[in-house]
């Protein structure tokens, strides 16, 4: 991989940083995506693209967890010095964008109230915290390991 990087107040963003969010993003997307599809609530996702397929909540879902994931690597990497702070990171990366996401944007997307907490809310939460866990945990392992190979 190209060696672009510029600096940060936390840390060199390069390509391989970047590289790493967006995979750690797509597993945490994967395993929030399972939990979303058991619960029949893909087909939402969908819907922010006036669909209502299952694949194009998929392939919504995945871009969302890649650019989010992406948006970690730059704004958080450089802080996810250890496997502790990469999770903390991740899970509280989560819990914003499920504020964000979740409670906002969404909502306001498809015209239904906005920050209302209920039964629906609380499994996306959960959803969101698992994704959050899993992009820090994901993203410290790859970073580790590309720094290890140098």
């Amino acid at each position: 991989m190209a060696n672009v990087s510029a600096p940060s107040t936390t840390g060199t963003i390069s390509v391989g940083r970047v590289a790493n969010g967006v995979v750690g993003g797509l597993v945490g997307g994967v395993l929030f995506g399972i939990l979303m599809q058991m619960m029949d609530m893909i087909a939402m996702v969908a819907m922010l693209v006036d669909s209502t397929s299952v694949a194009v909540g998929w392939l919504v879902h995945l871009t969302i967890s890649a650019l989010i994931g992406a948006s970690f690597a730059v704004l958080l990497g450089g802080l996810a010095t250890s496997w502790g702070k990469a999770a903390a990171l991740g899970m509280g990366y989560g819990l914003v964008w499920w504020v964000l996401g979740a409670l906002l944007l969404m909502p306001a997307r498809l015209g239904m109230d906005v920050f209302v907490v209920n039964k629906m809310a609380w499994q996306s939460l959960l959803g969101h915290l698992i994704y959050g866990l899993a992009l820090g945990l994901v993203f410290a392992a790859l970073t580790r390991r590309h720094t290890s190979n140098r």
